[in-house]
């Protein structure tokens, strides 16, 4: 006598037993669904995560126009970088930023640690008008911090969720301490 089909809702036996509509787990955090998003909407949202970075960019390039010569006109401290060192390293920063979204995204969906994202990505693009826009110096310190804590944040809400984004934001991190030692030395300085 044959034996019935296999009901495909029941695992196989000698799997293990996963929760009730829960989600699965891999070795780095928890899972959207065991086999993730499509391919073209993943490429998609990788876009949509590289625009989102990239209008971060824009404001902040919009209201740097003629930062140089405000830059250069500026009392510096002894550890300020070249002007011209700001374009390459908020490039690669900007990126990194981009794709750590997109694999939290991939992982987990649009969850707290994707808002906490949008936060660090909004106290971003604000920092530059207040700094070199409005030439409110103190002021932008004090925005720079409150990115330093969001940036943070964001990277412990995305090592639980996918630590090789949370890995991308370490040089994001440094670069933004580094950039409010440079803020608050301009402030003291001007």
């Amino acid at each position: 006598m044959p034996h019935p089909p296999a009901d495909p809702r029941r695992p196989a036996p000698g799997t293990p037993p996963r929760a009730a509509g829960g989600p699965s787990r891999l070795a780095d955090g928890p899972s959207r669904a065991a086999d993730g998003p499509s391919r073209g909407r993943s490429l998609l949202m990788l876009l949509a995560f590289l625009g989102a970075t990239a209008i971060a960019a824009g404001i902040g390039g919009m209201a740097a126009a003629g930062s140089q010569e405000t830059y250069a006109a500026l009392r510096l401290p002894a550890f300020a970088p070249p002007a011209w060192l700001f374009g390459p390293a908020w490039t690669v920063l900007y990126v990194l930023i981009a794709v750590a979204g997109w694999l939290v995204w991939r992982r987990a969906g649009a969850d707290r640690a994707l808002a906490l994202w949008c936060a660090q990505l909004v106290l971003n693009a604000l920092w530059t008008p207040l700094f070199f826009g409005a030439d409110l110096y103190w002021l932008a310190f004090a925005e720079i911090v409150l990115l330093w804590v969001a940036i943070l944040a964001c990277l412990v809400a995305f090592r639980a969720r996918r630590p090789m984004a949370a890995l991308l934001l370490v040089p994001y991190l440094a670069w933004v301490s580094y950039a409010g030692a440079l803020n608050l030395g301009i402030a003291l300085l001007n």
